[in-house]
């Protein structure tokens, strides 16, 4: 069941406070302006949240049920969270470290946040739940709806990668293309809930989705051995992602189990930089001008994101900055991650590999965290257009073989294998 005692909601933006029962989605004063933020009683909490650490508890996203909105019960069947972390190499001194998260089971770090979304909407007895995405967040609530048996609607731009469309209709999902970008999307879905009172998983209108994903950090913390790294590098596109992660290590510092948050560093694409540009004219998160998204990046391609409050604020809070690299950084970085520590991840993810190459994660003395948020197999058609993957040897080529090896790949191209020589 839902734990409504535990928590209250604080809007960022005009500083009022609800009781967790007052409101759904967002702020009643500053509606989509605002910015929800989950409080508990952290000191309360700790003992709770320390003890669910324990060995007896399945290493997945609901082990943090003492700072989740929900007891636990009840939830997805499927395993989400608990994704590696694997050390790559660096040098000078320093280590760095990918969090893959393209192993949840729709292959993407929102599993964590529709998990929780699918719970609460079975809670609160919504019959139908709905969602805006590019993709990601829409493949992972369809493969949590399918799992929980309930329907699941979305609504997703027209250049969505059809990867993961072709994903989202599998799972059973009802899919409306909608003409523009994610902004258009977004704006049909609150629509359409609004008026048959579906309950909405959209990103930067439900502040709930932040307490699925910053269980991602929780995790961090645990298998670097109870200790944060200096740096956590996320990709951004709506902001909600690296909003949760400053907010999963700041709930360490208030509960008391850790003295610092690591420096957040965003990484946007050059051709949907919003938060980058806002973040340097340094007036918040209504600085910059909204612009057509020019990126090859789907996943993170957003004019205006939707949780800009949270993600300017975890970038300032913690001493961080926000980053963009160019698309061709991007895909170099897709083939550097996939060969350099076998990590194969879509563009939008590599792009937090790709600003930890230029702001020097490697060479620094530092402890990084390099967030890989989804699987390369949901975006592939981008990258074999690129023309970074080697081509296959011309047919010529194998002239320069033996003649045994010739024999062989003959066969298997071209019919069974030839009749072993006798001793």
């Amino acid at each position: 069941m839902a734990d409504a005692c535990k928590y209250s909601l604080h809007c960022l933006q005009c500083q009022r406070r609800y009781s967790a029962d007052a409101v759904s989605y967002f702020c009643p004063h500053c509606e989509l302006d605002g910015a929800l933020d989950l409080e508990y009683d952290y000191r309360g909490q700790r003992a709770a949240f320390v003890a669910a650490l324990g060995p007896g508890s399945p290493f997945d996203m609901w082990r943090y049920h003492p700072l989740l909105p929900v007891s636990g019960d009840g939830v997805p069947a499927l395993h989400t969270g608990g994704s590696p972390l694997y050390e790559a190499a660096a040098a000078g001194g320093g280590r760095v470290f990918i969090k893959d998260d393209s192993r949840n089971p729709s292959g993407s770090l929102k599993d964590r946040a529709s998990a929780l979304a699918v719970t609460l909407a079975q809670q609160r007895g919504a019959s139908v739940i709905a969602a805006a995405s590019t993709g990601n967040a829409a493949a992972a609530l369809a493969c949590m709806s399918a799992a929980s048996e309930l329907r699941c609607v979305i609504f997703a731009p027209a250049n969505a990668a059809r990867e993961k469309l072709a994903q989202i209709r599998a799972y059973g999902a009802e899919v409306t293309e909608v003409q523009g970008a994610y902004d258009e999307a977004f704006a049909a879905c609150h629509h359409a809930c609004l008026q048959h009172g579906w309950y909405n998983r959209s990103t930067g209108l439900n502040a709930y989705m932040t307490e699925g994903k910053k269980t991602v950090a929780f995790e961090i913390y645990e298998q670097l051995g109870r200790r944060v790294p200096d740096r956590v590098y996320v990709p951004v596109g709506n902001g909600c992602i690296v909003g949760a992660v400053y907010k999963g290590f700041r709930e360490l510092v208030d509960m008391g189990l850790e003295a610092r948050v690591p420096q957040i560093i965003g990484v946007q694409a050059t051709g949907s930089d919003y938060l980058w540009r806002a973040w340097q004219a340094g007036n918040g998160p209504h600085a910059a001008q909204a612009l057509a998204p020019r990126t090859a990046a789907s996943s993170i391609s957003v004019a205006l994101p939707r949780d800009r409050i949270k993600a300017l604020r975890a970038v300032q809070a913690s001493g961080g900055e926000f980053l963009r690299v160019s698309d061709a950084a991007i895909y170099e970085s897709v083939i550097g991650l996939a060969r350099r520590c076998g990590v194969f991840a879509e563009p939008g993810a590599a792009t937090a590999y790709a600003g930890a190459l230029v702001h020097g994660a490697f060479t620094a003395p530092l402890t990084s965290v390099v967030l890989v948020t989804g699987s390369g197999l949901k975006d592939v058609s981008g990258l074999l257009s690129s023309g970074l993957l080697s081509r296959p040897a011309h047919a010529a080529a194998l002239e320069t073989l033996t003649d045994g090896v010739r024999a062989c790949l003959r066969a298997a191209a071209w019919g069974p294998p030839p009749p072993l020589a006798r001793a």
